[in-house]
This record gives C-alpha cells, sequence and structure tokens, in this order.
C-alpha cells in the first residue's frame, strides 16, 4: 500500500477461515492491503480507484460464497504508513517440518525443520491459511530428491521453496498476477533457491514445451482447477503426483468427477476444517 495515498477501508463480514480466498478475489479488482480477524475482514483499496462499479463485483463476490457474507461499512483513511501496521500482524509459525518467518522477525529456527523465510507482501501463501498448511504437510509425504515440481499459481512461492528444500532439483512456478511474480522472485533469493526456480508472470502457456513434472502442487481454487485440469494433467509425467488444494468439502465431489482429476489414482486426502487437500497419482 501507497504510504502517500488516501485509501477506502471496506468491511466485511466473512469467517476467517473464507478470508484468503476472498482476498485474492479483491486484488483483482485493486485492493492491496487487508487485516483479517476472526469473523471479519477490512480491505483497503486506493480511494480514487474504487468505483460503483467495484461495489457491484464485491457485492456479486459476496452473493456466491458457500458461507453468510455481507457488506458493513465504509471510510476514508488518510495517508499512513501500511507496510508497517500490515506487518505487525504476521508471525513465525510451525507447519510440519517447516518454520516459516518474515524477514522482519528473524526469530531462531527449531531444531529439526527447514526454514521457509517467505515475506508475503500481499501474495497469497503465508502458511496461515488451512490450504497452504494442508499443501506443505502433502508435500512432506510426496516429495523425492531430484524431483521436477510446478507451481500453478504460485504466489509467494512457499511450495516450490519448499520443495527444493526437501531436495527437488528444479522447480517452475507461475502467476496471473505481477505482484505475486515479484513477491515469488524477491522470496526465492532469500531461500537461496533462485538457481533451481524458474518464476513466470501468466499461465500455461509460460511452461516450456519439453519439460513435463514429477510432482504438481495446485493451490488455487475449484473454478481454476476445474477450467484447467486438461492443462494441468497433461504436465504431469507417468508415475507423478499431483495435489490439489483451495478447494472446500464440498468441492470435492466435482473434482473426483472431472474427468481428467477421475483419470488418475486418488492416493491421500487431507483435511483441517472445512477444507481439504487430494493427492493423486497417474
Amino acid at each position: 500500500m501507497n504510504a502517500d495515498q488516501r485509501y477506502l477501508e471496506l468491511k466485511i463480514n466473512i469467517p476467517m477461515d473464507y478470508q484468503e480466498m476472498f482476498i485474492s478475489e479483491l486484488t483483482d479488482l485493486d485492493f492491496d492491503g487487508f487485516e483479517q480477524y476472526d469473523t471479519y475482514l477490512l480491505a483497503y483499496v486506493p480511494a480514487n480507484r474504487f468505483s460503483d462499479v467495484s461495489r457491484e463485483e464485491i457485492e456479486k463476490l459476496i452473493a456466491v460464497q458457500p458461507v453468510p457474507c455481507s457488506f458493513e461499512s465504509e471510510r476514508i483513511y488518510e495517508p499512513q504508513n501500511w507496510n508497517e501496521e500490515w506487518e505487525k500482524t504476521i508471525e513465525p509459525m510451525t507447519v510440519g517440518e517447516f518454520f516459516i518467518r518474515p524477514t522482519w522477525k528473524p526469530v531462531p529456527t527449531p531444531d529439526g525443520c527447514y526454514l521457509l523465510e517467505i515475506d508475503p507482501k500481499m501474495a497469497f501463501g503465508t502458511g496461515y491459511h488451512e490450504t497452504t498448511r494442508l499443501m506443505l504437510r502433502m508435500l512432506s509425504k510426496c516429495i523425492n530428491t531430484g524431483m521436477k515440481v510446478l507451481d500453478v499459481g504460485t504466489g509467494t512461492g512457499v511450495l516450490a521453496i519448499a520443495a527444493l528444500k526437501l531436495g527437488a532439483e528444479y522447480a517452475f512456478g507461475f502467476d496471473i498476477d505481477e505482484w505475486s511474480y515479484v513477491n515469488a522472485t524477491e522470496n526465492a533469493l532469500l531461500n537461496e533457491v533462485s538457481d533451481r526456480f524458474d518464476i513466470k508472470e501468466g499461465s500455461f502457456e509460460t511452461i516450456p514445451a519439453e519439460i513435463h513434472f514429477d510432482i504438481i502442487l495446485a493451490n488455487v481454487n475449484r473454478n481454476m482447477l476445474l477450467s484447467t485440469s486438461r492443462q494441468i494433467v497433461n504436465s504431469l509425467n507417468d508415475g507423478g503426483v499431483l495435489v490439489l488444494s483451495g478447494l472446500l468439502d464440498v468441492d470435492e465431489e466435482a473434482i473426483l468427477d472431472c474427468e481428467e482429476y477421475a483419470s488418475l489414482n486418488l492416493i491421500d486426502r487431507m483435511q483441517e476444517n472445512e477444507w481439504i487437500s487430494l493427492r493423486f497419482e497417474r
């Protein structure tokens, strides 16, 4: 968020478990700052970029949420140091064998943990959301030394970086959002894996035609997983592993009924609250 700009704050009533996916949609509407609470979300957008059309789009997003949500209030905020305020909310955390921390909180890494130094900067993938945690736990079960990894919708790059820390030979990640591309690139450098992690702004068209992958990580959302199922499965090597998340338990049937995913073998399922992760083998 720009410290020299006036911002509009919107308060949206939505449970914590559903906020990160909602945030990913709001970023497409020029929102670039968020504060998360148990029962509501504060979202910030430059005041000069918000219009009646923006409000209509938000109302549409609220209407399709799987839980009751509502728009409560809005107010103008004068310029302040937004990054400093936001950084106060990010804390180090342990997820399985990984210890995730931002650079501005350099606390010691617990014994036996792999350090993931991630500065989120509003890109998805902090470890705070159930889907990121599920993906990391699944990854620990199936990664082997020398694997080539595809990270679909890489966000902060945390999943690809974790795979490389566990011994993957190479990772390729893409994201349609420029801020994710920049953020993932910075995090790859922080974790000293940039020589093995190719990051592109775009989608499947950015993948070199000659490359197929031993493991594909896709933590996006149901609609994206369904609309890109053919590209995802076609990018997987024979004997390869596919890990999906960004899914609610009510989405599972649609994924399993999808022709491309049904051609694979479902070998594992994990759940945290309403969120699930599915692991397939080809």
